[in-house]
């Protein structure tokens, strides 16, 4: 072999060697230009926050002014956290609506509860209780029952959430049935005109085309309360609202 040949071979040889790599000591920082590993998204409650923006923009502008992109400005975060929970708008529309139906039945719950046993105050409270919350939470009331939300069967927590709200209306109407003070039928049928009435009341104060509208809230109230007295004399069992028959003259 000559000198020349030899001589080439070696350094095909050194460049098939793998080369070590440097490890940096302990404590040594990271060279300017380098991009740093992407740390993980952290937020101490992103949805509660980006419902909260949702509430604020709907307050403001109406569901149509809503944007995925501006309710995460709002909230602080990125326009993709959104996406971490709500696929689109009108799932956050969705949640929205559930949870306003959610506390629309803890407030009528309540109420309840704070009229005691009677089944008639009761049935009362929750009417009452129904245009309050309207009253306090408009946002939420026109999400809950808008059309911003197309096909509600989507989504089935909210589903249930709505019907829990209805069904306590009916649960009311069925306990003055037993009592005799309502009269009988399908508990759900003989709720809806009630239900009826006092959505079109909260409607209409939220909206302004009532006459309390503008007053203040014992005004509401007050008017709810006539509202709801006039709707239990109207869905009132036959021997309750019969007036006493005068005895013939002999």
């Amino acid at each position: 072999m000559s000198p020349r040949r030899s001589a080439k071979a070696a350094e095909v040889e050194r460049a098939a060697r793998p080369r070590a790599t440097a490890v940096p000591p302990a404590g040594a920082r990271r060279p300017r230009g380098r991009p740093r590993p992407k740390q993980a998204y952290h937020h101490g409650n992103l949805k509660a926050a980006l419902l909260d923006g949702a509430l604020a923009l709907i307050a403001s502008r109406g569901p149509e002014g809503l944007t995925l992109r501006e309710v995460a400005q709002r909230a602080g975060v990125s326009h993709a956290a959104p996406y971490r929970h709500f696929k689109d708008k009108t799932a956050l529309l969705a949640a929205v609506a559930e949870e306003g139906f959610g506390e629309m039945c803890r407030e009528m719950a309540a109420a309840a509860t704070a009229a005691g046993a009677n089944p008639l105050d009761r049935f009362k409270a929750i009417g009452v209780a129904y245009v309050r919350f309207a009253v306090g939470h408009p946002a939420h009331f026109r999400i809950m029952f808008g059309p911003e939300i197309p096909d509600r069967s989507a989504f089935p927590s909210l589903a249930t959430a709505a019907w829990a709200a209805f069904q306590m209306l009916g649960d009311a109407v069925s306990d003055c049935q037993r009592a005799g003070a309502v009269r009988a039928g399908d508990p759900l049928e003989v709720a809806l005109p009630a239900w009826a009435i006092v959505h079109g009341l909260s409607a209409l104060v939220i909206d302004g085309q009532a006459p309390a509208a503008g007053c203040d809230a014992r005004s509401v109230e007050s008017l709810a309360q006539e509202i709801t007295t006039a709707i239990y004399q109207g869905l009132a069992a036959p021997a309750a609202t019969a007036r006493p028959r005068r005895k013939a003259r002999g």
